[in-house]
């Protein structure tokens, strides 16, 4: 997929939530079914040969592609999730934010040591949440990690949030 189509269907929304804040709603792709297509295509070819066992998509877009991706990848979905969404027993990771700290929780069953996972969200921006997931991911005992994004905003250094052995990947970079 061309950057140039990503960025031509991405809505950019001023002062969402907060005034100052220039959101990027990747909703826009996902309605459209040749941008949804070939995001999943790109995906797919990324990462068809590494052996993905499970794929975790982190609440609540990261859930979209990473299902799909799943789903073609003949792999397990995991759903990570603030506090209280998940039924059964849930291992979980607390982070700092900017004003405060936020939680992710997985079922506690959902990774083990025989699994290689990839982490998706669809946007970048500080590192926070990813970074959290991949710890407790971590902690599961994940024989391998991968972590990807559809977007970065790559003034916002969210990399510098991760182990510098961690392979990082985005479709496209802001």
């Amino acid at each position: 997929m061309s950057k140039e189509t990503l960025k031509a269907n991405l809505r950019e929304i001023p002062d969402f939530p907060i005034p100052g804040i220039l959101f990027y709603d990747v909703t826009t792709l996902f309605k459209n079914p040749e941008c949804l297509q070939e995001i999943l295509d790109t995906l797919y070819e990324m990462y068809k040969d590494k052996g993905i066992t499970k794929v975790v998509g982190i609440e609540s877009r990261g859930f979209i592609m990473g299902g799909a991706l799943a789903a073609r990848l003949g792999a397990g979905f995991v759903m990570a999730r603030k506090p209280g969404k998940l039924p059964a027993e849930v291992v979980e990771e607390t982070y700092a934010k900017e004003y405060g700290t936020d939680t992710i929780q997985i079922h506690k069953d959902a990774i083990d040591e025989n699994d290689v996972v990839l982490l998706h969200d669809d946007l970048l921006a500080t590192g926070g949440t990813m970074a959290a997931t991949h710890r407790l991911v971590q902690r599961c005992g994940a024989k391998k990690i991968f972590i990807n994004f559809i977007i970065e905003l790559g003034g916002l250094n969210g990399r510098k949030a991760f182990p510098e052995d961690i392979t990082v990947d985005t479709l496209l970079t802001l």
